[in-house]
């Protein structure tokens, strides 16, 4: 029996009003003002829905679109992330130099599972005025709610891969927009094609500290560690190095390296103690550092 599955979602970050303006035709495009008094929210609503669900390697078709709202607070601005003034201000303004070199690309952030791929995401999102998306979200979002682990265990990691393919494929079609990536997109090469549309950056983290990180956090939403027996910290050490020996050169392929171990000697902390808000900042260094390369390149 076809059963068919038809969820919507919606992800949003912040972008100054200013900087929105809106076509005869109700779509948006963006000016160059920046007027930090007025902010709205862009939600972007995402439809997706499996093209055949009487085939369990069904993908998903995904569509999006575009509203503004206004809120109250923003992620930096609420919180809820332990950021100084300071941090907040130097965010922006390095946010304010890649702006004119990103000229609109998307960001694709891969990484480990448990890098910090999606609260990083979430600042960025917002210091670049862009919408912020998480590809294991619209995945899960896609077949009724059932969470990643769910989904590998009762329709396998093919099924799994190619709607998270399938979904890349679609944002890659988008502009200025965020995306964080599942663990593994990177092994795919058709997944690469579709991110090297954009600017793409590798979070490295050091393994010892992911797997305390997600030994703390708990591994069932993991569904390449839960299932492994044995004392929790190391089993998550070893398939997380097992990961990373078949994954290390696909990361390698990123546009850009963010190394949580080179902050921490540049910050003189320990790479655990490393906040969202330095990581996010390095990204956009690292991403300005790529594009200006890339740009010397193209000149010369």
């Amino acid at each position: 029996m076809e059963a068919r599955v038809s969820q919507s979602l919606q992800l949003s970050s912040w972008i100054n009003s200013d900087k929105v303006v809106r076509k005869s035709s109700g779509s948006l495009c963006f000016s160059e003002k920046w007027n930090e008094k007025r902010r709205n929210r862009i939600v972007v609503s995402c439809h997706l829905q499996p093209r055949k669900a009487a085939r369990s390697d069904k993908r998903v078709e995904l569509k999006v679109s575009c509203s503004s709202h206004n809120v109250q607070a923003s992620v930096l601005e609420s919180g809820c992330l332990s950021a100084s003034i300071d941090e907040i201000e130097t965010l922006k303004n390095k946010a304010e130099e890649v702006e004119e070199y990103l000229d609109g690309r998307c960001v694709y952030l891969v990484g480990m599972m448990g890098s910090g791929k999606t609260t990083v995401g979430r600042i960025l999102a917002e210091t670049l005025g862009y919408s912020f998306f998480d590809c294991d979200r619209l995945i899960e979002q896609a077949v009724g709610g059932t969470t990643v682990a769910e989904i590998f265990k009762l329709r396998g990691e093919n099924f799994f891969r190619n709607n998270e393919t399938e979904v890349l494929h679609k944002l890659s079609l988008m502009h200025r927009l965020v995306v964080s990536t599942g663990g593994g997109a990177v092994v795919r090469p058709i997944n690469w094609r579709h991110m090297h549309k954009g600017i793409s950056v590798w979070l490295d983290v050091p393994l010892e500290a992911l797997a305390k990180r997600i030994t703390a956090e708990g591994t069932k939403s993991r569904p390449l560690l839960h299932e492994e027996s044995g004392d929790i910290y190391d089993k998550t050490l070893k398939r997380l190095t097992t990961l990373m020996e078949t994954r290390g050169d696909n990361y390698a392929n990123a546009s850009a390296r963010v190394s949580l171990e080179n902050i921490a000697v540049k910050r003189e902390k320990d790479v655990c103690h490393i906040t969202p808000t330095e990581i996010a900042l390095e990204v956009l260094i690292q991403i300005e550092n790529f594009l200006k390369h890339q740009e010397s390149v193209v000149v010369l």
